[in-house]
């Protein structure tokens, strides 16, 4: 019964910002692992980060040090601040609270 809407999603210039969020509505977030996956053209969907219901963030390696994930669990809210953007950063961002998906936003790295 859970519907995810994405925002935050844009053309930016390497080394520039952007914070993606994504909210829900059916039911809360206090019990479901959240995270984020990205799909480039013609490439797998990819992880990209997650929180566990105890907070612990995980990310991958090509974004450790640049991209922060946090939740919002009254505003049923999740979020991933993306700084220092590089072009290869470029895909389709998707959000995902337990097994469901959101339909994605695009982000655009331009050199």
């Amino acid at each position: 019964q859970v519907q995810l809407v994405e925002s935050g999603g844009g053309l930016v210039q390497a080394g520039g910002s952007l914070r993606l969020s994504c909210a829900a509505s059916g039911r809360t977030f206090s019990s479901s692992a959240l995270g984020w996956f990205r799909q480039a053209p013609g490439k797998e969907r990819a992880f990209v980060a997650s929180i566990s219901i105890t907070s612990s963030t995980y990310y991958t390696d090509s974004v450790k040090g640049r991209f922060t994930i946090s939740r919002d669990n009254a505003k049923n809210t999740v979020a991933l601040q993306m700084n220092s953007l590089k072009p290869e950063d470029t895909a389709v961002y998707y959000c995902y609270v337990g097994e469901y998906w959101g339909q994605g936003t695009q982000v655009t790295v331009s050199s």
